[in-house]
């Protein structure tokens, strides 16, 4: 429960926060399992955007991180998110958190954690002013992290050549790609909004749907089911692993792959993918050798301040894979707020309102519409006494 009422404003908030304790160090795992009035404790350097709207969406009644949320690096945009969210943030509580038993009642003020009357952990509270502070010291040391992006940049293109450049280790799918449009979907940036808008494109052209990891999912949920799924399955559900897609498990350099053993568990075929770099540059990859006519990603990564957001050097393969693919590539994000519907409520009803005037107007003008009105009209009137005896008691019967 809370303490305080939450206010709409993005100001900071005094008071105490009351709540279980809802404990994972991976915020995408935390999210599946976080219910409104709980407190997340997370353990997230650097929170990007896309993990603190899916924290907005659970609507906890706090988020305790054990790290910086952001540690200057670049400027992250996930505590503004939470902020202007108005869900209280405390940072750098430190691992002593991270120790907490879940769905234990934890007390939370001005940056102090406790357990009844034990102190867990303190930490920083953020409000509108520290994280613009913040933010601010971290553009300073943009600059750093662009060298550190190119240098990533160049180590891939020297380890993963063959693949760029010549298709070298792309697997075998059953899935027919060849000659047709693929829609990749990733659970990021406004998929949802471009998922909607792109509904009468899929009727039309009913690509091939590939979704990556989480992107299965929302596929599902937006009433369509994916032909393929690809990733390291960390973040998709049993039910799409298990609803007839196929499924190509992405893989390390090194023969390692970390959701190999869930998918053999559901028992479901798998195809492996080793390569370097994210399962969206492997789905595009693989679209790309196959022979698909056009690629469109929803959901995807396409800005620097984005790459830098996932928070790994390896962001440095999607760029090399969007030069890659090159002009099949068509990118769906925004289109959902640049195609947004700007007709209001009050200009629909006035346009269906002069359509039956233009329709009244048309049959008033011919002998078959007026005999049509007027029987019309007399059997309104008929309907109109009947209505009225029954308040008043007098006899209104329907002629017929």
């Amino acid at each position: 429960m809370r303490v305080f009422q939450r206010k709409n404003s993005p100001q900071p908030q005094t008071g105490t926060v009351v709540g279980p304790a809802r404990v994972d160090a991976r915020t995408k795992a935390l999210t599946k399992r976080l219910r409104p009035g709980d407190v997340a404790v997370i353990d997230h350097l650097d929170l990007d955007r896309v993990s603190a709207e899916a924290l907005v969406a659970c609507r906890p009644s706090a988020v305790l991180n054990a790290a910086r949320s952001t540690s200057g690096r670049y400027p992250n945009l996930g505590p503004e998110i939470l902020v202007e969210a108005g869900i209280p943030l405390v940072d750098d509580l430190g691992p002593d958190v991270m120790a907490v038993t879940e769905g234990a009642q934890l007390h939370v003020e001005d940056g102090v954690v406790r357990l009844g009357e034990r102190l867990v952990a303190e930490g920083v509270a953020q409000d509108a002013q520290t994280v613009a502070a913040a933010m601010e010291d971290a553009r300073a040391g943009l600059s750093v992290q662009l060298e550190s992006f190119a240098a990533n940049t160049m180590d891939y293109l020297r380890r993963e050549r063959e693949l760029l450049l010549d298709g070298v280790g792309v697997p075998e799918v059953a899935t027919s790609i060849d000659g047709r449009h693929v829609l990749i979907v990733v659970r990021g940036y406004h998929y949802k909004d471009d998922l909607v808008t792109l509904r009468s494109y899929i009727r039309e052209y009913r690509p091939v749907l590939i979704g990556v990891d989480g992107g299965a999912d929302a596929i599902l949920e937006a009433g369509w089911k994916p032909q393929m799924i690809v990733g390291d399955m960390d973040s998709v559900s049993d039910k799409a692993l298990t609803c007839g897609a196929e499924v190509v498990v992405h893989a390390y350099r090194d023969g390692r792959a970390p959701g190999l053993s869930r998918v053999e568990q559901l028992g479901v075929p798998y195809v492996l993918f080793p390569a370097t770099g994210t399962s969206e540059d492997v789905a595009m990859l693989l679209a790309d050798d196959k022979g698909a006519e056009l690629i469109v990603a929803v959901g995807t990564h396409a800005t620097l301040v984005e790459f830098l957001d996932k928070g790994r050097s390896g962001m440095a393969s999607t760029f090399l894979t969007r030069l890659r693919v090159g002009g099949k590539l068509v990118d769906a994000k925004g289109v959902s707020r640049l195609y947004r519907q700007r007709i209001s409520n009050l200009q629909l009803v006035l346009l269906i309102a002069s359509g039956l005037v233009a329709l009244f107007i048309a049959l008033a003008s011919t002998a078959a519409g007026q005999t049509l009105l007027g029987l019309v009209g007399a059997r309104w009137d008929d309907l109109f006494s009947w209505v009225v005896g029954l308040f008043t008691g007098a006899q209104s019967p329907i002629r017929h």
